[in-house]
């Protein structure tokens, strides 16, 4: 079996699918792995660290000859894979549902394309879960990017010119990066808060040492939403949610929303009045900008300016952190394919479970039951 791994073509995408340490893996495995050259440049991985990993290193066309699995990071373009034949296996983050005309030319040349995002948040796949991985580093850098735009320090300081009081940061969303985001505010030493509308969070935003701040007397979501997401809520919730944030949210210095609903627009938590409420050099940033966004007049790839308030609007927030994310994103990969290797047959041979939730196309076909249901 013969794995490409190819340069990623999406604009500012730093990211690598695999690494010198997970090449060494796969060839362990019996496999063959071709290396676009440059693929690592942007994650600091050298073409010679992928030569002496023991894979080919060449360009695209040579990298694509024969290959029977193909890894992106972001899905790449059907048209970009000549060389590849129909039955190989396209394996990345593939954006089913905002980029579906690609998922269907896959069908139409006849890949088997596999959405890594798909992956069932089940025990088993927990290594092979790239939103999880990419969700964890992607909560720590928006607390690193709030605290470069804010114009004050995050801790509290005793000086004897007088004291520095700790900026108050403000949590919208307990999932994976929003517990990252909890953390890494309270380790600047911000005087940090949550809320989620998922009832069990509370315990969770608790043992990091945070507030929780939470709608009391009108029923929310007990447990976890499907695939640990929350679901949508009541008029009556949303109506008492958003006054009690607002009343919040014109405290904080710092505030970080990390809410998203899968193949749905994001929620919008912050609208511009409860923006204006907030004392000029407050900082938010959207972590879910890309699908809509959270907050009213976030914008995709540009730091805004509202009442006063900086509204920031990475792309590809985890990204920005190349080497760990690229680390993390491989190795999920890496455990996915492996714990699938059927030694006799030289290849992975996934089952039902897994294997139905993230193939997407199969034999020309779009066949996934999400999509198909869209």
């Amino acid at each position: 079996m013969r794995i490409a791994v190819l340069r990623e073509g999406a604009p500012g995408e730093r990211r690598v699918a695999a690494t010198p340490e997970t090449v060494k893996k796969f060839i362990a495995l019996g496999a063959q792995v071709a290396v676009e050259a440059g693929a690592g440049e942007g994650a600091s991985f050298a073409d010679s660290d992928y030569a002496a990993a023991g894979a080919a290193v060449g360009d695209r066309a040579a990298t694509l000859a024969g290959a029977g699995i193909v890894l992106g990071v972001q899905g790449p373009d059907p048209a970009s894979l000549g060389g590849v034949a129909p039955g190989a296996w396209i394996v990345a983050g593939l954006n089913p549902f905002g980029e579906r005309a690609r998922v269907d030319g896959y069908a139409q040349a006849g890949y088997e394309a596999l959405a890594m995002e798909f992956m069932p948040r089940i025990t088993r796949a927990q290594s092979m879960d790239i939103l999880s991985s990419q969700s964890n580093l992607a909560g720590y850098k928006a607390v690193l990017d709030a605290a470069a735009e804010y114009g004050r320090a995050f801790p509290m300081m005793m000086t004897a010119a007088g004291t520095v009081s700790a900026a108050k940061a403000f949590v919208m969303g307990v999932g994976v990066a929003g517990l990252q985001a909890i953390a890494t505010a309270r380790r600047l030493g911000a005087q940090v808060s949550a809320t989620d509308v998922r009832s069990a969070t509370k315990e969770q935003i608790q043992s990091l040492g945070a507030k929780p701040i939470f709608v009391e007397n009108v029923a929310g979501i007990e447990g976890e939403g499907a695939g640990g997401y929350a679901g949508e809520m009541t008029p009556e919730y949303q109506q008492a949610q958003a006054e009690l944030v607002s009343g919040h949210i014109a405290k904080q210095d710092i505030v970080i929303t990390t809410a998203l609903i899968p193949g749905r627009p994001a929620p919008r938590l912050i609208s511009d009045a409860q923006i204006a409420t907030m004392r000029p050099g407050s900082v938010i940033v959207d972590l879910a900008v890309e699908s809509g966004g959270n907050v009213e007049g976030s914008v995709a790839g540009e730091v805004v300016t509202r009442h006063g308030v900086r509204i920031v609007g990475h792309r590809n927030v985890a990204g920005r952190l190349p080497a760990d994310a690229s680390a993390l994103f491989s190795r999920n990969l890496y455990n996915f394919l492996s714990t699938f290797w059927d030694k006799e047959a030289g290849k992975p041979v996934l089952d039902e479970e897994i294997g139905d939730a993230v193939r997407l196309t199969k034999g020309g076909q779009v066949v996934n039951q999400r999509l198909l249901g869209a």
